[in-house]
């Protein structure tokens, strides 16, 4: 019998910019932390679990993540208004469910979506700082958008993720990535000229969409050609292709489950 017996899915976002990553620390502050102090608040105890679906990174947002969470009695009613009531500016709860105890919020994942905000050129506004990434000099974009189709498919992404990783399948699937124009250019602060990377794949390796990145930002300006990028996709060394993209250009932005309980 489970000891936990109730269980509900909870949607959210943020703002990464000010934590340590979703997942909880001792010393530092995270959005897993920051969520269970609110939750011992409001219920009056810790015999909880949360699970987040993604530990995304320090500095990095979420615009649709998704945490689950395991106690012993049915949450009421008006939890998640009472939770973004106390919970800080840079997080927001959007809906919560329950879900039945066969769900699982790591292995039911269909897919996951990133988009990578960045610009070129003239330094941008500090405001805008939070979701977007400036890099120096003047990219050749239709050799970019000619790298980000190259990573679609099932490849080994060994030389596209941190060293550190400790895993023995390398192998991830993209469904999906491409450049586009950021779908804010020119409003507010946003430079007209800012683009979006979106990537879309059923799983990633660790600091992989911001070594990907790396490269075609690499690639855009003349660091890296095409075939170094084609053939880093085959190669067994583990050494990254590119140095990481920084955080805060980086959003989770969508996740999409087979089973929704």
């Amino acid at each position: 019998m489970q000891s936990r017996p109730f269980t509900y899915l909870f949607y959210l976002q943020y703002l990464g910019l000010r934590y340590s990553g979703w997942q909880k620390q001792t010393g530092v502050r995270t959005i897993q932390g920051t969520i269970e102090k609110a939750l011992r608040f409001i219920l009056g105890h810790e015999d909880f679990t949360i699970l987040g679906a993604s530990r995304t990174d320090s500095g990095v947002s979420c615009y649709g993540g998704a945490f689950e969470l395991f106690l012993k009695h049915e949450i009421p009613s008006e939890l998640l208004d009472t939770l973004n009531g106390i919970l800080p500016s840079d997080i927001r709860l959007l809906k919560v469910h329950p879900v039945s105890l066969d769900f699982n919020i790591i292995q039911d994942v269909a897919w996951k979506e990133y988009h990578y905000h960045f610009t070129f050129g003239e330094k941008f506004h500090p405001f805008v700082a939070g979701n977007l990434t400036f890099f120096r000099g003047k990219p050749d974009l239709e050799l970019m958008e000619s790298g980000a189709r190259v990573f679609v498919g099932s490849h080994d992404f060994r030389q596209f993720c941190s060293i550190d990783k400790v895993t023995d399948n390398y192998v991830r699937e993209i469904m999906g990535s491409r450049i586009s124009k950021h779908p804010m250019a020119g409003v507010g602060h946003i430079p007209d000229n800012a683009l979006t990377y979106t990537v879309k794949g059923n799983g990633f390796l660790r600091y992989q969409i911001r070594i990907m990145v790396g490269a075609l930002i690499d690639l855009s300006l003349g660091k890296l050609n095409l075939k170094e990028i084609k053939n880093a996709l085959n190669a067994g060394e583990i050494k990254p292709i590119s140095i990481a993209a920084p955080a805060n250009g980086l959003v989770l932005e969508k996740i999409e489950f087979k089973n929704k309980g």
